[in-house]
């Protein structure tokens, strides 16, 4: 305030004087710096102080005494009726942490103290400042080498008309998630459509029905596609996949997709130089001609013809050489497994199980097997720890070990350990989406060769004591990534428990809430049963 007045007196521009407030607040100043007043204001505060220590130790009296006459009066109704409430409100609380914990993974408790109340109190750890050293290359590199959860579209994936609609009406359940349906959308939209789309009546309308949600929508706009006409591949496609109730009407239709998709193809052959519009027709027919012979490959294995499916997708590998992300090559795997051919299957591993190209379950698992195949029959743990393990023996537990370290999650499934669903129609590489996928079609052949799931079973555990916990780095892959668990819950049904790994334990707050209504519960039961007791017991 001074400062004020004395900037106002200043601003003014005359000559005069300083203010008389001014003038007031430095006689003031001057007569507290004097002895006499430093004296009064040290005997003011010791008075102060002397009053506050005599008094308070009255106030605490005065309060000990109301609240143990407010005691005094209880009855044991009410000390029944507290801790039944307390038992019932910490009961609630730990369900509701149980169930947080079960379906996402955290504590309720510990996510909300973290991301709200931490800020508020102002206790938001720092992050340590990077190293001088660390140039921007160095940081790009270690982002590069840091593996994502992305999601892939499963290369043996169901017919929805003819295998997962049948599964929902027989149980009732829906084992596809709203995610996977809406990323098949997306695949659909990407693969089945092109900006020349406008040109045909036919091709429009099914570009509007890969964006329908409602099934009964999508078929009928096939329907009209094909009023318009009647080779329009896509909407064989459509049909074939939704509206065909078994593989042998599904098949059909392919069949008329796969005449329909070749004629489009050779015209967009001749003309695909003329524009950049008709290079992305010839793209979208390509992927349409690809999709359709290799369901026809896939109907043909599911109807037991096994050998022609062989043949059909060796075919479509040669014709397409470039589509490997397709992943036609596990199609292949699975029917060679079939048809026992293990020399073929081994040749498909030399090519495709190579360092410089993406691992899969199914990759690694079936080098497993090959190799588990030449020494699981005479395989006997005794005898092993007795004598030890032969050359032979040694390749097929590493090659079990490099298995599981890829995916942990599908010896259970094989050992049938845990129970098998329908598998997604995309799934996480690594994650349960994938070992659901690849034990729903390759438990057979596990079972087919004798002493392989005893083998499995015998050595799978000990992957884990190669592998440094916590995952900081692996032993031949990256370290096992931490996002698998929330994509696998988006993509498998409600009703499946996902396989978590490395395994979470309880969070604090579930032990705190369990004990304290277990604790609360005890003091109720004591009450009801013996009043007077814990009245006193209260009371002292």
């Amino acid at each position: 305030a001074p400062a004020a007045v004395m900037a106002e007196g200043s601003g003014g521009g005359s000559g005069r004087g300083p203010p008389a407030a001014f003038r007031r607040w430095e006689q003031l100043r001057r007569r507290a710096a004097t002895p006499w007043a430093r004296g009064l204001l040290a005997v003011a505060a010791g008075l102060g102080l002397v009053y506050a220590v005599l008094r308070v130790p009255v106030r605490l009296r005065d309060g000990l005494a109301a609240v143990t006459v407010f005691l005094s009066t209880l009855t044991p109704k009410f000390y029944f009726a507290l801790t039944v409430t307390s038992s019932f409100i910490s009961g609630l609380i730990f369900v509701f942490e149980w169930w947080h914990f079960r379906k996402y993974g955290t504590s309720f408790i510990e996510q909300v103290s973290v991301s709200h109340l931490r800020p508020l109190i102002g206790g938001a750890e720092s992050s340590p400042p990077a190293p001088a050293a660390c140039s921007a290359g160095d940081g790009e590199s270690s982002r590069q080498n840091v593996p994502e959860c992305k999601v892939w579209r499963n290369p043996l994936n169901l017919f929805r008309g003819a295998e997962y609609s049948r599964y929902t009406w027989v149980t009732g359940k829906e084992p596809l998630t709203y995610y996977d349906m809406n990323l098949s959308a997306q695949d659909h939209q990407t693969f089945f459509t092109c900006d020349t789309d406008a040109l045909r009546p036919s091709d429009t309308v099914m570009q509007k029905a890969w964006r329908e949600r409602n099934p009964q929508a999508r078929i009928k706009a096939a329907h009209q596609a094909l009023e318009l006409s009647n080779d329009c591949a896509t909407a064989y496609v459509l049909l074939a996949e939704e509206e065909a109730t078994t593989i042998v009407d599904a098949e059909k239709y392919f069949k008329q997709a796969l005449k329909a998709g070749e004629m489009i193809y050779r015209k967009s052959q001749n003309c695909h130089s003329q524009s950049p519009q008709h290079e992305a027709q010839l793209r979208r027919d390509t992927n349409v001609l690809v999709y359709v012979k290799r369901r026809l490959a896939m109907c043909a294995r599911k109807l037991g013809r096994i050998r022609e499916a062989v043949k059909m997708m060796r075919d479509l590998m040669k014709e397409f050489p470039l589509l490997s992300m397709l992943n036609i090559h596990e199609n292949l795997l699975e029917a060679l497994l079939e048809l026992q051919a293990y020399a073929d299957v081994q040749a498909v591993l030399a090519k495709y199980d190579d360092i410089s190209l993406p691992k899969s379950a199914a990759i690694c698992y079936t080098a497993a097997l090959l190799k588990a195949r030449a020494v699981s029959e005479r395989f006997s743990p005794e005898t092993a720890s007795k004598r030890g393990l032969s050359t032979a023996e040694i390749n097929a537990v590493e090659a079990i070990h490099r298995a599981v370290e890829f995916n942990p999650h599908v010896p259970k499934y094989l050992l049938e350990m845990k129970s098998l669903v329908l598998p997604p129609e995309h799934i996480l590489k690594r994650g349960d989406s994938e070992a659901v996928a690849y034990a729903f079609f390759h438990l057979q052949h596990w079972k087919r060769i004798e002493g392989a799931l005893n083998l499995l079973h015998c050595t799978w555990e000990g992957t884990f004591r190669m592998i440094p916990y916590p995952l900081e780095k692996g032993h031949l892959f990256y370290p096992y990534p931490s996002c698998t668990e929330t994509a696998d819950r988006e993509l498998l049904p409600t009703f499946h428990e996902v396989s978590v790994y490395p395994q979470k334990e309880l969070p604090f707050f579930i032990h705190f809430t369990a004990g304290l209504c277990s604790f609360s519960a005890m003091l109720a039961l004591l009450t009801h049963q013996f009043p007077e007791l814990m009245v006193v017991f209260a009371k002292a």
